[in-house]
């Protein structure tokens, strides 16, 4: 313990002392951590070779000393250096000697050069560093025992290490000891009296978040952290990242459970449950009880980084309004019952078999979930092929990302996207169509924004303008804010001019694409309909921003295309896809780093969904159920005749059920009430089925029209893999016990059993062992190789054994790249006198998705209500007011939104949000559909926007 004495701190360091520097420290927070600039790209293979303490050691060029040391297991005090930050050289812990060179340089800042000989440890250095720990510890409170870090400080560890026993200085003088804490955030709390100003969370909101929030007020003694403008911060620019709490090497930044619980004592990998990017978390708990989730360092998608929900948003999983009982009832009239597993899955069971019976097996079927892990997807389309006996089996890609599925497939091979997320550091060009990755894939926006600060170059057609066309040291080269519903003109017109100006990659094309589909191709993007002058007329983008655009993309170097549900959630998503392909197959910007095609994924296993047979005509690897190779091998496997037809899509089994047709559905981890189209027909079929069985973790809105509800788990309950929108397979392990009983995967296999099937399994290991024999691209994959990969990006099998980073770098999966003729159709829904705004939709950064999670948690300060941004003008020709309640009009219903009135959006354009079922979103989006997959059209509604006269009425009436 420190006191408060005058002492000669000249005396020799202890042999305990000198054998920290030289062996380090293997606990918490004091592991040695290194330059961040020794990871980049930019290290050359050149070496040099010097002496550090008598022994000689090589190291890259490049290296840090400090780095160079830390190899060599020599561990050099620090405060400012971590593994995630650029080195700065603040602290003055980590001084070292030189010889030949004059004064004290920190070993962070200098890099190792041939033939240096340094000294990491002297008497005199001691007398340095203890001089400079003594200065810290004076303005630090000495309360070790009671502050919540205790034993995982690096202050206190670094005290320890610089053999600091006494403070010379006393505690009466200025200092910054009764600092008021800034407990606004609802996640963590920020207490300046422990703040040592090192910088390391202002970095880090700069380097790795690349928010830039953080900031130093005031200069010298009175230097203080605070977040601008507005100096607190639930109300400044954070986003809650925790990026900054992470980085802090004190208690000045913790989080509040940390504080009310103290220390966990014990950590599982698992991933995050939310967006498509799939950020690795160490679980940290005591006993049962989750203290915080801290993001990976060793996490290959998001590198020891993490967005506000997969960070602290997690509370919903532990939410006392979670269902954990299996509830029945024999009419959507009666109220719930709870019920016993076994009778819940008997009744199941039963009713599923004398529904088929009575009118037959087409009329029953099951939609799987894009937030559930591979291994119960897996089970979910096995339970309908080979127990229902039919192809009936869809899952919500369908809504969102089945354009993607189709369009690859027919001109790469593959369903899924080209390359990973670190493909982003060798960009040159960056190409964002549809997609807003702040706020919907917030971690791999901030690896986006570092490569933007870099210097890659930006393009962005969106007919919003996001947050990244104009941010604190960003600006869009160019911002293409088209009309919602013209991605294709635009796209055509894109390829028109590269074609029209010779800048095609010839080369590409010649080796690796299907000539024969180029030239027709050709022949019809060359068409004057496609030229930048005709889009500009459809898009109202204009022709000399098209042409501009198209130059950059093509001559720029590494291209990357990055785009979502803008592109996707059209009646011509699957058009927009394969014209996104054409574009790069043309400019030769597939099969490489910094390039290719990459849909941004919304949700954590939607990838995954479909990688495992869960639309009703592919089985798992994306092979057709008509395919009668393919179809003998699950048959052999599974023992069982397998109907060799394409079931039914969601669509199809909502309009058969309106119908009279279809009876049953087993839906699993999804509410198609709130996801899906046209909410009032999705009701009607619903109430026209026998039975309707829910799956999930929270009575939902679909649950007011269900029959029988069975509890799920939590992310945090289970054990299985998710893949993320790079392709990357990674472990899910189970932290908690599950709150309802029972793994979701046995629930699913004891329904099949009930019905007949002897469906078995003892471990979801066993399952994922069953999905690598029956799928070439799975092939190599097992939980052990990923506990020691830590992940695996398919196709893995014998050509790759351990995975595919970069798909199609020889030759593309069905051999020849394939061109598609691409013609712009508009669509149906369009303005009119009565409703003459276009809606369209997206996310905002605290919540996913319909919100049954994150509404469960303190995100819901930041938002409480959807938002509907409008045009200033919009706005006054309505007499609206920013903040306003207003209702939106369509033909197929109303909604109701708190007005944003903003120059974000373009006048004749509206822009909601979705998250709460009270403002009704998809009550007012149409039928309209995706030509070839039925993805809804939510990004094109023709409506009317007017003020609320009595809003307390409203709100009631809603209630």
């Amino acid at each position: 313990m420190l006191t408060d004495k005058r002492n000669d701190l000249g005396t020799p360091a202890s042999s305990a002392e000198r054998n920290w520097y030289r062996n380090g420290k293997n606990n918490g927070r004091a592991q040695v951590e290194h330059s961040r600039v020794d990871f980049s790209s930019n290290v050359k293979s050149k070496t040099v070779t010097l002496t550090i303490d008598g022994n000689e050691v090589t190291v890259p060029e490049g290296t840090s000393l400090l780095r160079a040391a830390a190899l060599n297991g020599i561990m050099i005090p620090k405060l400012c250096a971590t593994d995630s930050l650029e080195p700065f050289g603040s602290c003055r812990l980590c001084l070292v000697e030189i010889e030949g060179k004059r004064g004290y340089p920190a070993s962070c800042t200098t890099l190792a050069e041939q033939g240096m000989k340094v000294k990491t440890y002297s008497q005199r250095l001691a007398k340095l560093r203890r001089n400079v720990m003594e200065l810290y510890i004076s303005d630090h409170p000495l309360d070790c025992l009671m502050c919540p870090v205790d034993g995982d400080c690096e202050l206190q560890d670094m005290a320890g290490a610089v053999g600091l026993r006494d403070v010379r200085y006393g505690f009466s003088g200025k200092n910054h000891l009764k600092s008021e804490k800034d407990k606004t955030n609802p996640y963590f709390t920020f207490d300046p009296a422990k703040c040592i100003v090192c910088f390391r969370c202002v970095r880090a909101c700069d380097e790795i978040q690349g928010t830039l929030a953080l900031t130093a007020r005031h200069r010298g003694f009175d230097s203080i952290i605070t977040p601008g403008p507005t100096h607190e911060f639930l109300s400044s620019e954070c986003v809650s990242c925790g990026a900054c709490v992470m980085a802090c090497p004190t208690a000045a930044l913790i989080e509040n459970k940390v504080i009310e619980k103290g220390l966990p004592l014990k950590t599982t990998i698992t991933t995050c449950a939310y967006c498509g990017v799939g950020c690795s978390f160490e679980v940290q708990t005591q006993g049962h009880e989750i203290i915080r989730l801290v993001p990976n360092k060793n996490g290959h998608a998001n590198h020891g980084h993490s967005c506000v929900k997969g960070r602290f948003a997690w509370t919903y999983a532990l939410s006392p309004e979670r269902a954990t009982k299996p509830l029945m009832r024999k009419s959507i009239e009666e109220p719930w019952k709870e019920v016993s597993w076994e009778e819940a899955i008997a009744y199941v069971a039963s009713e599923f078999k004398r529904i088929a019976e009575k009118y037959g097996r087409n009329s029953i079927g099951a939609v799987s979930s894009s937030r559930c892990t591979n291994e119960e997807d897996f089970l979910v389309q096995k339970l309908v092929r080979a127990v229902f006996r039919n192809n009936n089996i869809d899952t919500c890609a369908r809504v969102c990302h089945s354009p993607t599925g189709y369009g690859l497939k027919a001109a790469f091979g593959t369903s899924a996207g080209t390359n990973p997320f670190d493909s982003i550091r060798f960009a040159d060009v960056i190409f964002i169509i549809g997609a807003n990755p702040t706020d919907g894939h917030p971690v791999f926006g901030s690896h986006m924004k570092r490569r933007l600060r870099e210097g890659a170059r930006l393009i962005i057609a969106d007919p919003r303008k996001i947050d990244l066309v104009k941010t604190p040291h960003i600006k869009a080269d160019y911002h293409l804010q088209l009309k919602p519903g013209t991605n294709v003109a635009l796209l055509n017109a894109l390829a028109y001019t590269i074609l029209e100006e010779g800048l095609e990659n010839r080369a590409f094309i010649e080796q690796k694409c299907d000539k024969i589909s180029f030239g027709k191709w050709m022949e019809f993007i060359r068409r004057e309909e496609n030229s930048p002058e005709r889009a500009q007329e459809i898009t109202g983008v204009d022709a000399g921003l098209i042409r501009a655009a198209a130059r950059l993309y093509a001559t720029g170097g590494n291209a990357a295309i990055y785009y979502g549900l803008g592109v996707t959630e059209h009646s011509q998503g699957t058009t927009a896809v394969l014209a996104i392909a054409n574009l790069a197959m043309l400019t030769g910007n597939v099969g490489k780093e910094g390039a290719g095609v990459n849909p941004l994924r919304g949700q954590n296993n939607v990838q995954g969904s479909c990688d495992m047979g869960s639309f009703p005509h592919e089985f798992s690897g994306y092979r057709h159920v008509s395919d009668y190779q393919t179809r003998a091998l699950f048959e052999e496997a599974w023992n069982v005749p397998l109907d060799p037809e394409p079931g039914f899509r969601i669509t199809n089994m909502l309009t058969e059920a309106v119908y009279g047709n279809f009876k049953a559905i087993y839906v699993h981890g999804e509410d198609l009430t709130q996801s899906d189209p046209d909410s009032n027909h999705v009701i009607e079929a619903l109430k026209s089925m026998e039975l309707v069985v829910l799956h999930d973790i929270f009575l939902n809105e679909m649950s007011k029209y269900c029959h029988v509800f069975l509890p799920g788990c939590s992310f945090l309950e289970k054990d299985g893999t998710f893949t993320n929108a790079e392709r990357r397979i990674q472990r899910v392990r189970q932290v908690l016990p599950p709150a309802c009983g029972k793994q979701e995967w046995e629930v699913i296999q004891e329904i099949a059993q009930a019905m007949g099937y002897p469906m078995h399994y003892n471990h979801p290991s066993e399952i994922m062992d069953e999905i690598a024999r029956l799928t070439p691209t799975f092939r190599g994959v097992s939980y052990e190789k990923l506990d020691k990969l830590g992940s695996i990006q398919w196709p893995c099998n014998e050509e790759a054994i351990e995975g595919t980073p970069v798909m199609h770098r020889e030759k593309f999966f069905r051999g020849l790249g394939q061109f598609h003729i691409t013609g712009y159709v508009p669509t149906p829904e369009k303005p009119t006198r009565r409703f003459p705004l276009i809606l369209t939709t997206g996310r905002i950064l605290h919540h996913y998705n319909v919100g049954t999670q994150t509404r469960r948690t303190e995100n819901i300060i930041w938002f409480k209500e959807d938002v509907l941004e409008i045009h200033p003008s919009d706005a006054q020709d309505r007499g609206i007011k920013d903040g306003e309640l207003v209702e939106v009009t369509s033909r197929k219903g109303s909604g109701f939104f708190r007005c944003k009135v903003t120059e974000r959006v373009q006048p004749g354009t509206v822009y909601a949000t979705f998250h709460f079922p009270e403002s009704r979103a998809n009550i007012v989006t149409t039928e309209i559909s995706d030509w070839a997959t039925n993805c809804p059209e939510y990004k094109v509604t023709a409506v009317q926007v007017s003020a609320v006269a009595k809003e307390k009425a409203v709100k009631e009436a809603l209630c």
